[in-house]
């Protein structure tokens, strides 16, 4: 809210400025009366207006390795703030009594429309009031006294000036101005745009009976002679508004074309400033960023991973519903196979009914079932846990990674300098993962209370940390990967670097290097 005041009010000074330097005293009301109501129109958009451009920064690249994405959140709420509730208390107490007022007002003006008898006056309505009174219009109603109607007192040029108010519609422009001063009656500078369009209108219905009637001197007079009856009317157009010299002078005064067009133009430059001070939001990408190129390879990788993972369960579920079965040996060219469906297998491989060999399936191996990839010549021999085995079902180099994996983990390992991964795991390369000591619930508090939400209105998004977990459970290498603006990576950063130890991960009992990811959701609380 803070921020929308500032640049709306900003916005709202600099063109009310521009108005009263060089469009006001020239005769162009016409479009002076666009401008006036463009000028508070664009004022209350531009805070909401934004502009990315996109700039190219180097940045070293961040390792996230074949990382695992953990689904919990945290979020940071900033605390409550009592003087703000007493302030929009306040504020609340006093926009209803202006509502009240504007109301009762309306509620006034449409009484005494229904409580007498109009009289059709071309495309208006008159409406004969008993009380002394100028002549003011309120929508397509001209409110005049009785008596001087009667006994026919009121020159044409008063009805002109009335009746151009109704036909130009000016009450509309008066009753927006109204409804913005009752939301933003804090805000001053909303008085002086109501006091330019009123004196705007009364240029429009003047300029329209100058040229109707040509006799300038007589409608000065006739103005003056009404000055003394200074009536005003909250929400009507007053024929007696503002009778001062630039009225008086503006019927007198000539804009050649030429001049117009140049006080016209003035406004382009200060509507490209506002923008570029208000709307204009460098983005920076960094050049190259080896992660945005290798995202979507990455995603169908992933995609793919989980769809093959899930026919692996299926597979297994199938296998163990085999190993209960009985299960048919049979010699085939002098050895033994174990009959599982139409092929055959033994430690070696499978082959048909014929004995020839077949690429790819199953075999047992110590009575359980494992799986093979052949490549060439060599065959690869994976558990059903995932780690790859030799022929005896020992693990080779505690390599912990299923056939599925391989192919995502060669995609990411691409984001990750030789001498960046050194001796790190991820945590889907580990035996025992890395934890927060009383579990990652523990932590995600752990980050909320010492998360320090930035003084931003309506704050909303996720910043993405990566993280080691060292052997000793102390927490290096924190690196923020994508954050919402405003220094929240920085402060994801700053609260990582207090974190305690964790409880380190583990790679056959032996505490390992983990690198860790987390998404740090930031809701702040305040409107």
């Amino acid at each position: 809210m803070t921020d929308f005041l500032i640049k709306s009010t900003i916005s709202l000074v600099a063109l009310l400025a521009v108005y009263f330097l060089f469009l006001e005293k020239e005769k162009m009301h016409r479009f002076n009366r666009f401008y006036l109501l463009f000028s508070l129109a664009f004022s209350l958009v531009i805070p909401f207006i934004t502009i990315e451009v996109i700039q190219e920064v180097t940045k070293p690249i961040a390792a996230v390795g074949n990382i695992q994405i953990m689904q919990g959140n945290v979020i940071a709420v900033a605390e409550t703030n009592y003087l703000a509730i007493g302030l929009w208390s306040l504020y609340a107490l006093i926009t209803s009594i202006l509502v009240f007022r504007f109301t009762s007002n309306v509620v006034q003006i449409s009484t005494k429309m229904k409580s007498n008898s109009p009289i059709v006056y071309k495309n208006a309505k008159l409406i004969l009031v008993p009380e002394k009174t100028l002549p003011h219009t309120f929508l397509n109603t001209i409110f005049i006294n009785e008596t001087e109607y009667n006994n026919r007192e009121i020159e044409a040029e008063l009805y002109l000036h009335e009746l151009t108010h109704v036909t130009q519609k000016h009450t509309l422009d008066i009753l927006f101005i109204e409804l913005l001063k009752t939301v933003f009656w804090f805000n001053p500078i909303f008085i002086f745009y109501k006091k330019a369009i009123q004196l705007n209108h009364e240029f429009l219905a003047d300029e329209k009976v100058v040229t109707s009637y040509n006799n300038v001197p007589f409608y000065q007079s006739l103005l003056l002679s009404k000055a003394n009856e200074n009536q005003t009317f909250y929400l009507a157009s007053n024929l007696n508004y503002s009778i001062t010299k630039k009225r008086l002078l503006m019927m007198t005064k000539t804009t050649s074309k030429k001049l117009s067009l140049v006080k016209k133009m003035t406004i382009i430059p200060v509507l490209s400033v506002l923008l570029m001070a208000f709307c204009i939001k460098t983005v920076a990408r960094e050049k190259n960023d080896p992660i945005l190129v290798q995202q979507p390879i990455l995603n169908e990788k992933i995609a793919t991973a989980k769809s093959a993972l899930q026919q692996i369960e299926k597979s297994e579920k199938q296998s163990d519903t085999i190993k209960r079965k009985k299960l048919e040996v049979v010699k085939i060219k002098n050895e033994e196979y174990t009959k599982i469906g139409s092929l055959y297998f033994n430690d070696k491989g499978s082959v048909d009914s014929k004995g020839n060999p077949v690429n790819d399936g199953y075999i047992f191996i110590n009575n359980d079932v494992h799986f093979y990839v052949t490549k060439g010549k060599e065959r690869e021999y994976y558990n059903r846990s995932g780690s790859r085995v030799n022929s005896q079902g020992l693990k080779i180099n505690n390599e912990t990674i299923t056939v599925l994996e391989k192919d995502y983990q060669a995609e990411a390992s691409k984001l990750i300098t030789s001498d960046e991964l050194g001796d790190i795991y991820n945590t889907a390369g580990v035996t025992e993962k890395p934890d927060f000591p009383g579990g990652i619930t523990e932590f995600y508090k752990f980050v909320g209370n010492n998360f320090k939400t930035p003084e931003q209105p309506n704050l909303k998004g996720k910043v993405y940390i990566t993280f080691i977990v060292e052997k000793d459970g102390s927490i290096s290498n924190v690196k923020n990967i994508r954050d919402i603006g405003y220094g929240t990576g920085d402060e994801a950063v700053r609260v990582l670097n207090i974190c305690p130890k964790w409880i380190p991960g583990k790679m056959d009992g032996v505490p390992v290097r983990v690198l860790y990811s987390l998404p740090i959701t930031i809701q702040s609380g305040k409107s």
